[in-house]
């Protein structure tokens, strides 16, 4: 592909196919920077379990959004929309350093459709919703959960990502202060953005794909996983403050889990290893249904 003037060169793929390194190379050959979508590299305590660029991959390419947050940050998409469409007005447009086009990359589903669609309008959660919230799915589960989402919001459990206790979480607490169904709230219309937009999304047959992803893990154990989480939960908990979003995903939820006793060390791994498929699953199945339709 060549060359073309703002342009937002975009690289999707599930988990653990190789975006890094494919990103790298296009942004070395195109001499432009590589803008991070993924809603946990963005945190500096996380580097092992997120497979953040490490810092000699950072010295190849200029990168923005890795590590520049810390976990008791009250950092959300709409922030980060807001935050990387002003960066990339400012790299892309006149003025800027030079760079006609950016690289975005990233497996954060939202995120990536923050930055290309723009997101609602919603209303602010207050804390004491927040954590409220917060206290019944800890005291009930996530069967308890889902069970919400599905009574307040049936428009909204049918198309959402079910087994993701974040995104649920929000649904519950949007439709608890808005007094509406979180669904009614979404629209459908795009935010207009300066630049055009070319997809690349990369795929490798599902077995090359789960061997990647379980050896990948694998290497996140060797690398320190158990101790990062351990260095990233701790305070939270010593503290008596609520456990951030960032350490419910997969990979820190299965070590909490063996931390607190409630499995063994090999039962986590074998559980990150299995959401981590799952998960790159939804990702792809959300890369068809929605990248594939969309036009800048």
């Amino acid at each position: 592909m060549g060359q073309c003037s703002d342009r937002l060169s975009v690289i999707v793929g599930p988990t653990g196919v190789g975006k890094t390194e494919f990103a790298l190379r296009r942004a070395e050959e195109w001499g432009c920077p590589i803008v991070n979508c993924d809603s946990r590299q963005i945190y500096r305590e996380l580097p092992i379990g997120t497979a953040a660029p490490t810092a000699e991959e950072q010295a190849r390419v200029k990168h923005y959004f890795v590590g520049t947050h810390s976990l008791a940050d009250d950092y959300n998409a709409g922030q980060y929309e807001r935050d990387a469409v002003e960066l990339l007005r400012s790299l892309m447009g006149e003025g800027s350093d030079g760079h006609p086009f950016a690289i975005l990359t990233g497996g954060s589903m939202l995120y990536m459709s923050a930055v290309l669609r723009g997101l609602d309008d919603l209303p602010t959660v207050p804390a004491e919703v927040r954590q409220g919230v917060q206290q019944e799915y800890e005291a009930k589960g996530l069967a308890w959960l889902q069970e919400e989402v599905r009574r307040i919001d049936p428009a909204y459990w049918n198309e959402a990502d079910q087994s993701n206790p974040q995104r649920l979480l929000h649904c519950v607490e949007i439709t608890r202060v808005a007094g509406v169904p979180y669904s009614q709230l979404r629209k459908r219309t795009h935010a207009e953005r300066p630049w055009r937009v070319h997809i690349t999304c990369l795929a490798r047959p599902r077995e090359e794909l789960y061997e990647r992803i379980n050896r990948r893990v694998d290497k996140m154990m060797e690398a320190g996983l158990e101790e990062e989480a351990r260095r990233a939960y701790m305070p939270f908990k010593e503290q008596g403050l609520p456990v951030p979003n960032s350490l419910r995903t997969v990979g820190y939820s299965e070590m909490i889990d063996f931390i607190e006793g409630r499995c063994t060390r090999e039962e986590a791994i074998d559980k990150i290893k299995q959401h981590t498929r799952n998960y790159a699953k939804r990702q792809m199945t959300w890369y068809r249904n929605s990248l594939y339709n969309y036009s800048a």
